[in-house]
């Protein structure tokens, strides 16, 4: 079977919205994703504070582009508190319906822009972000892309408590692009290093693991 990467914004509206979310081998790829992200987050590369990092848990995790909310899902049943955001409707409202069957009550469901988040200043823990964080530059470019990289980054830096972590996991379109991304969080008050799936290709899924400085 030939695994189809949704195209955004036409593959998460409307029926799609509904196909996607029945499909079981995207539940299955997004919630091993989530773990892994997990992993990552209390990644003893990123530095010191990896052995206080539990202390104050469960932190609440902002999921950036939570879609359907197979990711919040697995954040939940992980045992951190949630805020879900996502700029399309109809995703949210399939992340409702798995809000509603969940056994505690610690997650919340925003619609909102990535680049423009209804978020306080240091209130959020740590960021998560399942395949979607490249979309923030849809139908951008040149400068207008650079620039709305970095300003993302720079709010992301603001809404994180002191020592906070962003996982990212994405899927630049080349090289050039990763290292805009890269530099966007490094040119912003972060440190972290990066992970690409596979090493050989110039594309493909690769995850950035940041630490707020």
């Amino acid at each position: 079977m030939v695994m189809k990467i949704p195209q955004f914004p036409s593959d998460y509206i409307g029926s799609k919205a509904e196909e996607y979310d029945n499909q079981k081998w995207m539940e299955r790829n997004q919630k091993k994703t989530t773990l892994r992200c997990i992993q990552y987050l209390f990644d003893s590369k990123l530095g010191e504070g990896n052995n206080n990092i539990r202390r104050n848990f469960p932190y609440l995790i902002l999921d950036l582009g939570c879609g359907t909310g197979f990711s919040s899902e697995m954040l939940i049943e992980s045992g951190f508190r949630v805020v879900g955001v996502d700029i399309l409707s109809d995703m949210l409202i399939k992340a409702n319906i798995k809000k509603k069957n969940l056994k505690n009550s610690n997650l919340e469901l925003l619609l909102a822009d990535i680049n423009y988040l209804p978020i306080k200043y240091n209130s959020i823990d740590h960021i998560i972000s399942i395949s979607s964080y490249n979309f923030i530059t849809y139908e951008k470019y040149g400068r207008e892309k650079k620039k709305v990289v970095n300003n993302t980054a720079k709010y992301l830096n603001k809404i994180l408590k002191k020592n906070g972590r962003i996982i990212i996991e994405f899927y630049p379109e080349n090289d050039e692009e990763l290292e805009l991304f890269t530099d966007s969080f490094t040119s912003n008050g972060f440190d972290g290093y990066r992970i690409k799936n596979n090493p050989k290709q110039k594309s493909g899924q690769t995850y950035l693991l940041l630490k707020k400085k």
